[in-house]
């Protein structure tokens, strides 16, 4: 079987940056009082999460060292609610996994699955708080603003998702996703809430990309704040939002999925698919097949999001720890996303497989889109139809001409970079 030429792309995203996170975040610490909040002498902990944020270890060396500043000791803590195979260890490796180590930001991460039950929500839900970071003399609640990937609501992945599912680790996840999709699209904000009152937390900072994964916005903001605050900041973050630069595809190739990509290995706003059951699918993008040809080493396995696509590949299937996988999928209750698709040999059989399932559509008519993972979509291939219907957009630079596809020795593409 024949393969269609593919060309390398660039797409150009309107964005804005900061150019001077340390000094914006100093800025920001004077704007909630930090001052008189931070006191020589007191511990504070500081939310990570398991999310690629990008950036993120120099922001959080950046907090801690204004912390530093004012006399106290700060240190990190996972709030990543049943990721990490919902054991300390693991969770204290994927914070190290994503540069935020002990040596770098000269904090210590300090992990544990304990927590404190510190209230109850209107409708009857425990709402729980690490147990370290509640015992310290105060929390900052960081995390990335972002549509989430389950559903759509007026809060969704953030600083209160943090405060909730983050912070109260296996136990909150478990108690919300009890509820299935209900529970983390309306039940979740109020759980932060609750968190944030009955906690120690000083105030919250929450992070902007833009299209291209760039810290586009860093901004802290007092407790009583958090909410309405959020609900902006996620109509900016919308705004700027990536996207596919087509909608209609009969095959999307993903070089890696991951947890540090994306909560469910692939970024669902991105590929157009949920899999929830009682969430309506996206009208786009509109893609026939997806195949999923390797998994990141920082997942540890846990693939997560598989269940997202149509095919893959023996190397991706041969990396799954179905262990890791399973405790966070049973815990989310929405099975389907760890579902094993078909298992070809490579990336080569894989694609053989899904055209040959096109259906009329021939092979060096077929619409291809290539991307090395779903965060990182600036950069990628497309099909000579689809080329050519983009070639001579403004916002699309030619990086290389219509060529062959290349594998390697083992019928797997060879590294877009």
């Amino acid at each position: 079987m024949s393969f269609p030429k593919m060309a390398k792309i660039r797409q150009k995203f309107q964005v804005e940056s900061l150019q001077d996170i340390p000094g914006t975040i100093a800025e920001q610490f004077q704007q909630v009082n930090a001052d008189e909040k931070i006191k020589p002498g007191m511990e504070i902990a500081i939310t990570v999460g398991s999310r690629g944020i990008n950036n993120i270890p120099l922001i959080v060396k950046s907090v801690a060292d204004e912390i530093r500043k004012r006399g106290a000791t700060p240190f990190v803590f996972p709030a990543m609610g049943s990721h990490g195979g919902a054991t300390a260890e693991g969770q204290k490796e994927m914070v190290e996994s994503l540069g935020v180590t002990e040596e770098y930001t000269g904090c210590e991460i300090r992990s544990s699955m304990d927590v404190v039950e510190v209230g109850v929500t209107s409708e009857g839900i425990p709402v729980y708080v690490d147990k370290i970071a509640y015992n310290a003399d105060g929390i900052i609640v960081m995390g990335r603003i972002k549509p989430h990937t389950d559903f759509k609501n007026k809060i969704e992945s953030g600083v209160l998702k943090m405060a909730s599912i983050g912070m109260g680790k296996h136990k909150q996840a478990l108690a919300l996703h009890t509820y299935g999709i209900k529970g983390i699209s309306e039940m979740m904000p109020e759980v932060g809430k609750v968190a944030i009152a009955k906690s120690n937390t000083l105030f919250g900072i929450g992070i902007v990309e833009n299209a291209h994964e760039e810290t586009a916005i860093i901004e802290a903001i007092e407790p009583d704040q958090i909410e309405e605050r959020e609900r902006e900041l996620l109509k900016k973050a919308f705004t700027l939002m990536p996207s596919l630069p087509v909608d209609e595809m009969d095959i999307l190739l993903v070089d890696e999925i991951g947890k540090n990509y994306s909560g469910t290995g692939f970024d669902t706003n991105i590929i157009g698919r949920i899999r929830v059951l009682g969430v309506e699918e996206p009208k786009k993008p509109s893609i026939k097949y997806v195949i999923a040809s390797n998994l990141s080493e920082v997942s540890h396995g846990n693939a997560l999001g598989i269940g997202l696509a149509d095919l893959t590949t023996k190397r991706l299937f041969e990396k799954i720890d179905i262990k890791t996988m399973n405790e966070n999928v049973v815990t989310s209750t929405f099975l389907a996303r760890a579902s094993i698709p078909i298992v070809l040999d490579n990336d080569q059989e894989a694609l053989k497989a899904a055209l040959r399932a096109t259906w009329g559509v021939a092979p060096e008519q077929a619409r291809i889109v290539r991307i090395p993972n779903t965060l990182h979509i600036g950069e990628l291939y497309v099909s000579e139809v689809i080329f050519n219907e983009l070639k001579d957009k403004e916002n699309i630079e030619v990086l290389e001409d219509l060529q062959e596809m290349k594998f390697d020795a083992d019928g797997y593409f060879l590294p877009m970079h």
